[in-house]
């Protein structure tokens, strides 16, 4: 019997530290715990968001006194069947903009104030005082807020000055996560900027306040189930103990 209890027990301690290895199997996005986390912006003018590979946007052109000129050959009534719009551009992978009579313009790396100052002076040649405005109508973001499979989200930035803590509010707060561990991934993937916000104090809310970019992931820990996983991992061998135990008490 003796012998059979020591069994038991290697059987009962084997299974919770299986048990404490499979604590959070889903987390992602781990770092070494010497990982040197990004600096914050100091200036948030910094931070201002800046046009992106891929971003849509829309362009309109006027004179100062306020006449319409873009769409100069009717492209919105052929494009309408596409779904498309005369005033619709996409920023090419190599952040140049194919836009009307000024042909190819890099726009990437640019605030809209910049690309719209800039844009004024290339149509001065062609119009008298030019007005432009642009809007970028698809950035995006992605959020992990921490809780069970199936609640990330893509989220629309339909504002250009969205900050992180409006974004966690529009796709539902952080969940079951840990707000004192919530990650901010930003530019390449291959060599991105990673931000740790620490939303667990008041103290946070400035960083939260950081405007986002497109294509930024945000990523908030799950907290880990500890006594709930160590529980599943050890009932099964409970469950084997007992039965073998009650087998025992009866043969015998």
């Amino acid at each position: 019997m003796n012998k059979f209890l020591k069994i038991s027990l290697f059987l009962l301690v084997a299974a919770s530290i299986s048990s404490c290895k499979l604590m959070n199997p889903s987390q992602m996005l781990r770092t070494e715990k010497d990982f040197k986390y990004s600096e914050f912006p100091t200036n948030q003018a910094v931070d201002e968001y800046k046009i992106a590979p891929n971003d849509e946007l829309t362009l309109r052109l006027f004179t100062n006194e306020g006449e319409k000129i873009i769409d100069p050959v009717n492209a919105a009534t052929n494009n309408v069947a596409n779904g498309l719009t005369a005033n619709l551009y996409t920023v090419e992978f190599d952040g140049m903009v194919k836009l009307p009579i000024i042909n190819r313009t890099k726009l990437s790396g640019l605030t809209l104030r910049e690309a719209e100052k800039l844009l004024e002076t290339k149509y001065e040649a062609f119009y008298k005082k030019p007005f432009v405005q642009l809007k970028v109508t698809n950035n995006r973001v992605i959020i992990f807020p921490g809780g069970l499979g199936g609640t990330s989200t893509v989220l629309t930035l339909t504002n250009t000055n969205t900050t992180l803590f409006e974004a966690l509010a529009k796709a539902g707060g952080i969940v079951d996560g840990k707000a004192s561990k919530i990650k901010l991934i930003r530019g390449n993937l291959q060599d991105p900027k990673v931000y740790l916000i620490d939303l667990s104090t008041l103290k946070g809310m400035k960083q939260a306040d950081l405007v986002l970019q497109a294509n930024d992931i945000i990523y908030v820990e799950p907290r880990g189930k500890v006594l709930q996983k160590v529980l599943e991992g050890v009932t099964p061998v409970l469950t084997i103990i007992s039965s073998v135990i009650l087998v025992y008490g009866l043969v015998k």
